[in-house]
């Protein structure tokens, strides 16, 4: 019974933290199309609500990778692990959001799972080179992004060099749309499938199901959960994505979005976790660059990436706490 009452708690606090996620990144799909003004706030939280949902069914490639690739073994873990991972997790999405700080939830989760399963399990629990390529997928994927925004960016320059501004801001806005809603859906195709991976996980590790498949149910209440939580929308750091990072026109919006949809797609399809909030504000970094090094207020970008590099040790250090807290209540 007591068995049976965890895995419940495990499944409601994944969809929580699913829920989290999608207010917490509800910034990575609509921030540079709120601010340059291409899409009214209302009409893109609903269109990125739907879209988050439709991208969250395609795929389970990356929650395979989330369940099989952090322990060695379904069996080297159990439901209370999963749930202090999920805890620390949340509790340092719910701050970073209090402040407005854009942070990754993908790291949240990995560095909650990391700190639950070595104050219980050992560290010789943890599969070292999925969490590897895990970590890796995920410093890899804002630098890229970075670096493809920087020549996106570059070749609309090129392209339209011979245009008047006016002209290429409003076909620029009318184009985001449709760049922001290729964003929307691979957010959705992407960080919906963690949550369904650490439930997965929790399944095999229980015994209810015998492989890392994620059942169809799983699947559609995360998305369900995500596109929920999307439509409430994070105020806070869609002010901090959209603005403060680097002052963007329509143009700019326009190839932001359209170089992290690719990035976040890309991975997708080779099944790699990625921070849609690295990717959308390296997208935005570069872009920036590419108008002129200096545009981009580069102190904001420092805060974020403070926060980027603290998040896997903080929510280590709080699921780890979080399992010696939750054993002495239960146990």
């Amino acid at each position: 019974m007591l068995d049976m009452s965890l895995i419940i708690m495990v499944v409601v606090l994944a969809l929580v933290f699913d829920f989290i996620n999608g207010f917490h990144d509800t910034a990575n799909a609509i921030a540079t199309c709120v601010s340059t003004r291409a899409i009214r706030p209302g009409v893109a939280i609903v269109g990125t609500a739907i879209l988050n949902f439709l991208g969250a069914m395609i795929s389970t490639g990356v929650a395979k990778t989330i369940g099989g690739d952090i322990v060695v073994s379904p069996t080297l873990v159990n439901e209370m692990i999963i749930i202090a991972g999920l805890v620390g997790a949340i509790i340092w999405n719910l701050l970073t959001w209090w402040v407005g700080m854009p942070s990754s939830s993908s790291h949240a989760l990995i560095g909650g799972m990391i700190g639950a399963i070595i104050v219980s399990a050992g560290v010789a629990a943890l599969n070292g080179w999925g969490i590897l390529k895990i970590v890796l997928s995920l410093i890899i994927s804002p630098v890229s992004a970075i670096i493809t925004g920087f020549i996106i960016m570059k070749i609309i320059f090129a392209v339209c060099h011979s245009f008047k501004p006016a002209k290429v801001n409003l076909a620029a806005n009318r184009l985001q749309v449709v760049s922001a809603a290729l964003m929307a859906f691979s957010h959705g195709s992407n960080d919906a499938q963690k949550s369904m991976g650490i439930i997965t996980l929790a399944l095999v590790s229980g015994g209810f199901i015998t492989s890392l498949e994620v059942p169809d149910l799983v699947k559609f209440l995360c998305a369900l959960s995500m596109a929920l939580g999307t439509s409430v929308g994070g105020w806070k750091i869609i002010r901090t994505v959209g603005g403060k990072i680097f002052k963007m026109h329509p143009v700019h919006g326009f190839a932001a979005d359209l170089n992290s949809a690719v990035v976040i797609f890309s991975a997708t399809l080779l099944h790699l976790p990625v921070s849609t909030t690295h990717v959308v504000s390296g997208s935005i970094m570069g872009v920036g660059s590419a108008q002129r090094v200096k545009a981009v207020h580069w102190s904001v970008a420092r805060q974020m990436v403070t926060a980027w590099v603290m998040t896997i040790p903080c929510t280590a250090v709080m699921g780890a706490l979080s399992y010696v807290i939750l054993t002495k209540v239960f146990f």
